[in-house]
């Protein structure tokens, strides 16, 4: 077999008994993939900066029974700005992890390689908040999968006007004639429905164009956080720790 020029970025790394690393890298050619760096932990290493989580570029995979063996790699970008803060830090290993946990091999991964890379850009600006960059990345991380609640029309008579409550239990949004049907209501405000429509609908290079008022991004947060909670069944150990510093921090 002829070795495989891949794009991707580096999700985790494991060592490998005394030299060598164990990487799964996110590539939009071959979806998610194992790789092996030999000799990756030498200080005089070629592939010693590449072969840890962030590391995003070009990487040329000679292909093995079960996994690769990574022969070449050009790193563009090391995400390095996001080691300068510790929230930025976690809130990017977190976003590592949810793009594993959805992510398979010999799946197209173009858009959720191009999500999580912009996402992790926009970690790194001061003027958005790292909550309203987790909530677009949850939700559209989602709608790429095809997990996601139908923010466009009433569930049950389909007018687009007058949508005034969501509902988790049915994975929809009521009109305000409808949602006496609703045992669960949220009720949101106008601004609330239109962020999430557009999260779910825009290209993913304009999705970190915004920012939200404080009441807006907390119902939208919430939205999107419970809808996580029922589609994620397993726990996200990074998001567990992400929680445990937000929640110290308030």
């Amino acid at each position: 077999m002829d070795a495989v020029k891949v794009t991707g970025m580096v999700l985790s790394a494991m060592p490998v008994g005394d030299y060598d690393k164990r990487l799964v890298i996110l590539t939009k050619e071959r979806g998610k993939v194992t790789a092996f760096a030999k000799g990756a932990k030498r200080t005089k290493s070629r592939f010693l900066a590449g072969s840890r989580p962030f590391s995003f570029g070009q990487f040329m995979l000679y292909p093995t029974r079960n996994a690769y063996n990574v022969e070449d790699m050009k790193i563009s970008y090391y995400f390095d700005e996001l080691s300068q803060d510790a929230d930025n830090t976690y809130y990017g290993f977190y976003f590592l992890e949810l793009a594993d946990y959805f992510t398979v091999e010999g799946i197209d991964e173009t858009e959720t390689l191009k999500l999580l890379y912009q996402s992790l850009r926009a970690l790194t600006k001061e003027q958005i908040p790292n909550e309203l960059v987790r909530t677009i990345y949850e939700l559209r991380i989602l709608v790429i999968h095809g997990e996601y609640p139908d923010f466009f029309g009433c569930s049950n008579c389909g007018t687009k006007d007058k949508l005034t409550v969501f509902s988790l239990r049915k994975e929809a949004v009521y009109c305000r004639e409808c949602e006496n049907l609703v045992q669960d209501k949220f009720y949101f405000q106008a601004s609330v429905l239109y962020t999430l429509q557009y999260i779910v609908s825009s290209s993913i290079e304009k999705l970190y164009t915004f920012t939200l008022t404080e009441p807006v991004l907390k119902d939208v947060s919430y939205i999107v956080g419970k809808y996580r909670q029922k589609k994620i069944e397993r726990k996200i150990k990074s998001l567990e720790i992400l929680e445990t510093i937000i929640l110290a921090e308030t």
